[in-house]
C-alpha cells in the first residue's frame, strides 16, 4: 500500500478507500470452527488486528507510532461502515475486541464516493487559471526555489505584451503604487507558489484557499520572535495561562531544578502532567486549526526518509499561517513534549506505556482533527504528531527565503518604476526583533522566581482538586509542607487559615453513647 494515498484534495477519504481496498485483498482467511460449525473465509478479530497492526506499522502515511489499541478502533470504524461484518451477517455496532469472535468480508464494496469536483479534469483546468493568476511563474524544482526564479516572471510578463509600447509600460509602472495591499498579495502568491510546489499538485484550489493566508500572521510569525525561535505575544491574554506555563516548565526540564528540592511523593510529575493534558485537551478546536485540515493531511504523504527535507520545508510554511497563539503553544507544546521523551530521568507517567507513546496518544487530536469527524483523524493525527516532535526545532525555525523572495521582488517593481530611492526598498517590508539580553543575576533571579510560581501553583491544584478525599489532600498538604515550608507557610500563615480549608467538610458522626446506666459504687461502708 506504500504510496498509493496521492497528495490531493479529501486525501483522508481517498487514504481510506486504499486501506480498505488493501485490506480486503490482503487480509488471510481460512476455515474456522464455532460451536461445533464450521464457517469459510472468515478471520477471528485478534488476526484481523495482528495482521493490520503490521501494515499500519510499516506503511508511511501512518507509521511506527500505531499501537495496537488505533486498529482495533480502526476495526470498529471498518465494522461500522460495512467493510466488515460478523459471521452471522451483522455490523453497524462498535462493539468489536481483540479477540476470537469471527468476521468476514461482505459482497458489496466498501469504496467511499469522493466529490466530483476532485476530478482530475478540474484540476487541470484549475491549474491553468492558478498559473495565470500567480505571476505567470515557470515550473519550480520541488526541492529549492531560487530567487531569480521569482524575478523572471516579470520579464516573461512583459515580453507577453507585444502591443504594449515602451512609454505606455512605463506609464503604467509609474502610476502603479506599492501599496500594504499589493504586498500582502506578493506574500500569498509566493506562499502558495512555494506550497503548490512542494506537494506537488496541479492545484491547491480544495487545499487551500488565498484567503485563508493571512499575510499579517506569517509577518508577525517571522518577525515576533524570541532568540529561540518561539513566537512572542503582544496581548498576553491570548498567551498560555501562567499556571499552564509553569507546569509545562516544570516537565520540560525535570528534575534540573535548582532553586527548590524536588518533591518525593508519589504521583507529583502525574500531576503536573495531567494539569498540562487537561488544558490542551479542553481547547475549542486543535492547534493547527480546523481550516488547515486538509493542507496538513496532504503533507502527510511527504513524510517518508527519502522525502523527510521537504516535508520539514511544507510544514515551515505551513505553520507560518496560523495564528500568532496558536503558533506559540504549537512551539511550546513540541518543545515539552519532545523533551520529555527524551528525559531519561522523567519516572513513568503511565503504568502500560511508554512515555514517547504517552506523549503522541494524549496530544494528537488537540493537534490535528477534521470539524466533523473522519475515521482515520486518530491515525493521521499521530503520524503528524511523531513527525513534528522528532523535527521540531527546524519546523519552527524561520523560513528567511521567503522574505527574500518577497524583497526581491519589490525591489524589482520599484527599479522598474525608478520612482524610489534605495534606502526606502525595505521600508514597507518587517524587520527582525531580537531578545534583550539580562545579566546572569537578573536570569538566576527569574529562574528562582518561576520556578516558585510554578510550585505555588501546584499547591493551588492540590488545594482546588474536588476529586481528593479529605484524607488524602490532608496527606498531600502534609508531604508538600515538609518539602516546601517557606511556600506553604506563605499560603497558610497560620493555623486558622488552613483550618478554614477543611471547615466546610462533612464531619463523621460520633457513635451515639450506650444507654446502659454505668454502676456506682456505694460510697458507704
Amino acid at each position: 500500500m506504500e504510496g498509493e494515498a496521492r497528495p490531493g484534495p479529501y486525501r483522508a477519504t481517498r487514504l481510506w478507500n486504499e486501506i480498505t481496498r488493501y485490506f480486503r485483498a490482503g487480509m488471510p482467511l481460512r476455515k474456522h470452527r464455532q460451536r461445533f460449525k464450521k464457517h469459510g473465509s472468515c478471520f477471528t478479530a485478534s488476526e484481523a488486528v495482528d495482521w493490520l497492526h503490521e501494515v499500519l506499522r510499516s506503511n508511511s502515511n501512518f507509521g511506527p507510532e500505531v499501537s495496537r489499541q488505533q486498529t482495533v478502533q480502526l476495526l470498529r470504524k471498518f465494522l461500522k461502515n460495512h467493510v466488515i461484518e460478523d459471521i452471522k451477517g451483522r455490523w453497524g455496532s462498535e462493539d468489536l475486541e481483540d479477540n476470537g469472535v469471527l468476521y468476514r468480508f461482505p459482497s458489496t464494496s466498501p469504496v467511499k464516493p469522493l466529490p466530483s469536483s476532485c476530478r482530475e479534469k478540474e484540476n487541470l483546468e484549475t491549474f491553468s487559471r492558478d498559473k495565470e493568476r500567480l505571476f505567470k511563474l515557470p515550473h519550480l524544482s520541488r526541492r529549492t526555489v531560487k530567487k531569480h526564479e521569482l524575478l523572471d516572471p516579470l520579464e516573461n510578463l512583459e515580453k507577453t505584451e507585444p502591443d504594449i509600447t515602451k512609454e505606455n509600460k512605463e506609464d503604467v509602472l509609474h502610476r502603479k503604487e506599492i501599496s500594504q495591499e499589493y504586498v500582502q498579495e506578493i506574500w500569498r502568491n509566493i506562499i502558495l507558489i512555494h506550497l503548490q510546489t512542494i506537494l506537488g499538485l496541479p492545484s491547491l484550489e480544495e487545499v487551500l484557499q488565498p484567503a485563508q493566508i493571512v499575510p499579517e500572521y506569517v509577518i508577525y510569525n517571522m518577525t515576533n520572535t524570541s532568540k529561540h525561535g518561539v513566537v512572542i505575544l503582544q496581548n498576553k491574554s491570548e498567551d498560555l495561562p501562567h499556571w499552564v506555563l509553569s507546569a509545562m516548565k516544570c516537565l520540560a526540564y525535570w528534575p534540573r531544578n535548582n532553586d527548590v528540592n524536588q518533591p518525593t511523593y508519589s504521583g507529583f510529575e502525574r500531576d503536573v502532567f495531567r494539569t498540562v493534558a487537561d488544558y490542551f485537551l479542553n481547547l475549542p478546536e486543535p492547534l493547527l486549526t480546523f481550516e488547515y485540515y486538509e493542507l496538513f493531511v496532504n503533507i502527510l504523504d511527504l513524510l517518508q526518509p527519502h522525502l523527510e527535507r521537504i516535508a520539514v520545508e511544507a510544514l515551515q510554511i505551513c505553520c507560518l499561517l496560523l495564528p500568532p497563539p496558536n503558533r506559540r503553544k504549537m512551539q511550546l507544546l513540541m518543545r515539552m513534549i519532545s523533551r520529555i521523551s527524551e528525559n531519561v530521568d522523567m519516572p513513568r507517567l503511565h503504568d502500560a506505556m511508554g512515555t514517547r507513546s504517552l506523549m503522541i496518544q494524549t496530544f494528537s487530536r488537540c493537534v490535528l482533527c477534521c470539524a466533523e469527524e473522519v475515521d482515520l483523524d486518530e491515525l493521521l493525527s499521530t503520524r503528524l504528531v511523531s513527525f513534528l516532535m522528532d523535527h521540531q526545532q527546524e519546523i519552527f525555525k524561520v523560513p528567511t527565503y521567503l522574505q527574500v523572495a518577497v524583497q526581491d521582488h519589490i525591489e524589482y517593481v520599484r527599479m522598474a518604476q525608478g520612482k524610489y530611492p534605495r534606502e526606502e526598498i525595505c521600508a514597507i517590508l518587517p524587520t527582525y526583533s531580537y531578545c534583550k539580553q539580562i545579566t546572569p543575576q537578573e536570569f538566576e533571579e527569574q529562574k528562582v522566581s518561576t520556578s516558585q510560581a510554578a510550585v505555588a501553583e501546584l499547591l493551588e491544584s492540590i488545594i482546588k482538586d474536588k476529586n481528593l478525599s479529605v484524607k488524602d489532600k490532608k496527606k498531600k498538604l502534609k508531604q508538600f509542607q515538609k518539602e516546601y515550608p517557606l511556600i506553604y507557610q506563605n499560603r497558610f500563615p497560620t493555623t486558622e487559615n488552613e483550618a478554614m480549608l477543611f471547615e466546610n467538610k462533612p464531619t463523621i458522626k460520633q457513635p451515639m453513647l450506650s444507654l446502659r446506666k454505668p454502676k456506682f459504687r456505694s460510697l458507704r461502708y
